[in-house]
């Protein structure tokens, strides 16, 4: 191990170093103090009141006056909104405005919109009333002069009345009714009410006057404004014809019940059109009104606009900083604000220098104390990515987040993800479109960084760089494959076979023979379509799998032995990473060097047989599966190492830890070695981090190991199994493009017809992007997520921490409301 020992350190493969500390800040200067380090946001503060509700914390009422004015931006951004209006260029917030001046600020302006929005709102209401008031008066007016134009004399309806005259004038229809002596002859109402109610409407009114009424309608010319709703709906103008006080209230109970609106219209046709008149002026007059009204109120908007975000962001601002006050305690003097909370080793200077000035800003004479602490719990993780490498961070904290200092399973995926998904999707063609696409992302990131996205292309833009990476890798193991949409090409020279025959001319028929050196770079094309593609292309792409396997499952025990080293664990050195590398090594380790002497020499041996018979009949002889001398008595010593290795990783280490902790109450003195199951499960607060290793349970100790062991010994057959993985989506992709290629376009160019050509074309193309540069794409992704997450990570990774959340103000900035 001391080859190991001569590495550089593993900087930048871990997370940052992390500091408990603990701030003591003066009253008046803890909201500049906060602020600055807001600013700064390397910060995680400790809520110090967690036993308290968020009503009995010291600034409760601030975090209140910022929630109200929150509300009213809010109210601000729906009112420009509705206008259809946008916010200018941003300009500098007013110098010397605070809290207090915008939140009267606030109110003034809400005070503000709220009575241009009453007035205008009483105005447009009475405007669709006075519209409605003119189409009844057009509709009905016409309804009256029909109904004076057709009237009948009242003699002769009396003449002509079929029904006996004993009856009683209450049960007689309208018109079989005599005129009375008065003036209250036939009257009528006029309004105007939806047209999906008029039918309703209608048959209510008969049966409350028991027919004696007559009932005419007309729809209204298109949609018209409902006056209450202020929605617009289909509407029926109506004059009911009625005689009686009776009738006319139980008329006009019934318009008010379905909503109709009742107008008064003159029979006089002289004062119809005076009143049409009047109300088209009136009309005019509001129009210009409520034109006026609204230039008003979009110029408030307008100058509210400019200043909208940057009032907002203020008011989080201050509401972030009163919500972190309130997480820190007072002193006993109640002069002083105690606080505590993690930052990274290397902030420290810049939060003193932030520190020191805040104590200069606000003018006070005493100086904040910024201490580092002994820390209980486990420190948060934290590192520093940019947009290249966040991406990637994220795919591993999608997992479960690192341990504090623990290795950084990122940094290898960068090269490992992409280069695995490559693997499954070769096909430069297809890795072009990729290259094309990220490209696009990447050069207009600034402005969809700017934008709001859906959720697909907000997780396409944010894996930019992750697509970017598949694409160049998928180009080069293209080329590697030598497929561009399935199709092989003579790229880096001619072909090193050749028909066996001089006069044949394919492969199908007469075979191939190599005349001459190896194809310089990737597959030789002339393999494509011969009688062996698909034995010599599986036989190639499973081995390479198997080896791809091996390599990454032997950098996770590698990265373990790292993290044991790191941690000061040499239990789990000697107890588990040795003992893996020689289970996983000797059988599968073993395997790979037979492929790789295969390769080299040629042999024609039969690896299925040389492990079978490994296990079965370790003992008799290889015979023709030969590939070297010793082979057999290789496999003997690695089977042994490997029947040995088991319970290497299973016994000792509960026995030894048994054995320390014995020892230690018999008064020895001597530091408790830990290890990483022993910390598996604790939570960073709870009571058992501070207590584990008082508590020593043997049972549980050992049925963990025992199911830890018997998980890796199962995992290395089940993982390198599930490698194999690479070997079926390639195979897969590369069939299904050979399927789109030849039954799609050959087929359509076949047809000497231009628009079979166009459709067998568009078909090919629908195909290509939807199936194989989409479903392909995201199925060789999710299979490249499961290569690393469980094959590869849980090698070494625990992934039990938590995120290092500061304090900052860009974070804030980000959120949404």
């Amino acid at each position: 191990m001391k080859i190991f020992d001569r590495l550089p350190p593993m900087d930048h493969l871990r997370s940052e170093r992390m500091s408990f500390v603990q701030l003591i800040i003066p009253v008046e200067s803890a909201h500049r103090a906060v602020s600055y380090l807001g600013e700064l946001g390397l910060v995680q503060f400790k809520d110090l009141n967690y036993d308290r509700s968020p009503f009995q914390r010291t600034f409760v009422n601030q975090v209140k006056r910022c929630g109200e004015m929150s509300r009213k931006l809010r109210f601000f951004n729906d009112q420009i909104t509705k206008a259809g209006m946008t916010c200018s260029a941003l300009p500098a917030l007013q110098p010397g405005i605070d809290l207090e001046d915008l939140e009267v600020q606030l109110g003034e302006h809400e005070a503000e919109l709220l009575e241009m929005n009453s007035n205008s709102e009483k105005l447009r209401q009475t405007y669709n009333e006075l519209l409605e008031f003119k189409l009844v008066l057009l509709k009905a007016g016409r309804f009256l002069d029909s109904a004076q134009n057709h009237v009948v004399s009242p003699d002769i309806e009396l003449e002509e009345n079929v029904y006996p005259k004993e009856r009683d004038p209450e049960h007689l229809s309208l018109l079989e009714q005599p005129e009375p002596p008065s003036k209250a002859g036939l009257r009528f109402i006029s309004g105007i009410i939806c047209k999906s109610k008029s039918m309703q409407f209608e048959r209510m009114l008969f049966r409350a006057t028991r027919g004696n009424m007559f009932f005419n309608h007309a729809p209204a010319d298109g949609h018209v404004v409902d006056p209450v709703s202020g929605e617009m709906v289909e509407k029926t103008i109506f004059v009911v014809f009625f005689s009686g006080e009776q009738a006319k209230t139980k008329i006009l109970k019934i318009c008010d019940a379905f909503g109709a609106n009742c107008y008064p219209v003159p029979e006089d046709t002289s004062k119809q059109r005076q009143i049409t008149y009047e109300v088209s002026s009136r009309l005019s007059e509001l129009e210009a009104t409520l034109d006026a009204g609204i230039r008003h109120r979009n110029k408030a908007l307008s100058s509210i606009g400019c200043q909208l975000w940057r009032w907002t962001i203020m008011v989080k601002k201050e509401k972030a900083v009163y919500d972190t006050l309130n997480m820190l305690n007072f002193d006993v003097t109640k002069k002083c604000l105690v606080g505590e909370g993690w930052c990274p080793i290397f902030s420290k200077p810049q939060i003193t220098d932030a520190l020191q000035r805040a104590t200069f800003d606000s003018n006070s004479q005493v100086g904040i104390i910024f201490h580092e602490m002994d820390a209980l719990e486990s420190p948060p993780t934290y590192f520093r990515t940019n947009k290249f490498t966040n991406a990637f961070q994220e795919i591993v904290d999608a997992y479960g987040v690192a341990r504090y200092q623990e290795s950084n399973p990122a940094v290898y995926s960068v090269i490992t993800f992409p280069f695995l998904f490559a693997v499954m999707f070769g096909d430069w063609g297809h890795g072009i479109c990729l290259l094309l696409g990220s490209l696009i992302l990447i050069i207009r990131e600034k402005k969809l960084g700017s934008r709001k996205l859906d959720s697909f292309m907000e997780m396409a833009f944010g894996g930019r760089y992750v697509i970017l990476l598949m694409a160049l890798f998928s180009i080069y193991c293209g080329l590697i494959y030598n497929e561009f949409f399935s199709v092989p090409f003579h790229i880096f020279g001619d072909s090193a076979y050749k028909c066996r025959d001089s006069t044949c001319s394919d492969a199908y028929t007469a075979g191939l023979v190599k005349y001459r050196d190896p194809y310089k770079f990737g597959v030789d094309p002339s393999w494509r379509g011969s009688r062996s593609e698909l034995p010599f292309l599986n036989s190639l792409k499973m081995k390479m799998s198997i080896l791809f396997g091996l390599t990454q499952m032997n950098l996770g025990i590698i990265l373990s032995y790292f993290d044991a080293k790191f941690y000061g664990n040499s239990l789990d050195i000697r107890h588990q990473f040795i003992p893996q590398m020689i289970f996983l090594n000797s059988l599968f380790g073993y395997l790979a060097l037979l492929i790789i002497i295969k390769w080299c020499t040629g042999s024609q041996a039969d690896l299925y047989h040389v492990m079978i018979y490994m296990f079965l009949s370790p003992m008799d002889d290889l015979g023709e599966n030969q590939l070297f001398w010793g082979q057999k008595f290789l496999q003997i010593v690695l089977l042994l190492l490997a029947v040995v290795a088991v319970p290497w990783m299973l016994f000792p280490k509960p026995f030894i830890l048994k054995k320390l902790h014995t020892e230690r109450f018999q008064g020895r003195s001597y530091g408790m070695l830990g290890t990483s199951e022993m910390d598996l499960d604790v939570e960073p607060d709870s009571a058992r981090s501070r207590q584990h290793h008082q508590d020593f349970n043997f049972s549980e100790v050992f049925v963990h190991q025992m199911i830890h062991s018997i998980e890796f010994v199962l995992g290395a057959v089940s993982n390198t199994a599930s490698y194999l993985r690479l070997w079926a989506l390639s195979l897969a992709h590369s069939e299904l493009s050979t399927v789109f290629y030849e039954k799609i376009l050959l087929l359509a160019w076949g047809y000497d017809n231009i628009i079979i050509r166009l459709v067998g074309l568009a078909v090919f193309a629908f195909a290509t992007a939807f199936i194989l540069l989409m479903m392909e794409t995201l199925s060789a992704f999710l299979h490249a997520l499961r290569l690393h997450w469980v094959e590869f990570m849980n090698k070494f990774y625990h992934g039990d921490g938590y995120k290092f959340k500061p304090f900052s103000f860009a974070s804030i900035v980000d959120e949404e409301d």
